[in-house]
């Protein structure tokens, strides 16, 4: 007899932290942020105009600017990211550019479906590379890396820019 009211003990011991469980796990998914149905409900303000100027292009320069060579009469200077801190601004700038390209394939800003998006996604590419050279903190990487965001910009640049 003591087994049968031990096991129903341990039956509704188990029983009442299952049922715990899924309470808390309901409370969770209404406390829980909407998921990506309300990214979806986005509505694209700035123009592509706009994305230039003031994204893509200070964030190429910090690119563009970050590793170099200069010659002079007084030598060699090597220019690379030293600090945390210049790794990391030269990070956001990849990371900007990322997500701009991102930002060029949504609502009204996408042109055409065909080279439009081929576009924008190479500089998502040139982007990530930039980021993974960063993230490995290799300044020779980040120097190649930026002829892919040139190229990307270069190409888009050819076939649409008005001004």
């Amino acid at each position: 007899m003591k087994t049968v009211h031990w096991l129903f003990a341990v039956g509704a011991a188990l029983f009442l932290c299952g049922v715990s469980f899924a309470v808390a796990g309901a409370r969770a998914l209404r406390a829980a942020p909407a998921p990506a149905r309300d990214a979806a409900q986005v509505t694209p303000v700035a123009s592509v105009k706009q994305i230039m100027k003031g994204i893509v292009r200070p964030a190429a320069a910090t690119v563009f600017d970050a590793v170099s060579t200069t010659v002079t009469a007084k030598g060699v200077e090597e220019k690379a990211p030293q600090s945390e801190e210049e790794w990391e601004a030269v990070g956001n700038a990849a990371a900007a550019l990322i997500e701009s390209g991102n930002l060029l394939l949504m609502g009204r800003r996408v042109v055409d479906t065909g080279d439009w998006i081929r576009m924008s996604r190479a500089m998502i590419e040139a982007g990530q590379v930039a980021l993974k050279a960063v993230e490995a903190r290799n300044a020779d990487a980040l120097l190649a890396s930026g002829e892919g965001v040139n190229e990307s910009c270069d190409d888009c640049h050819r076939k649409y820019q008005r001004n």
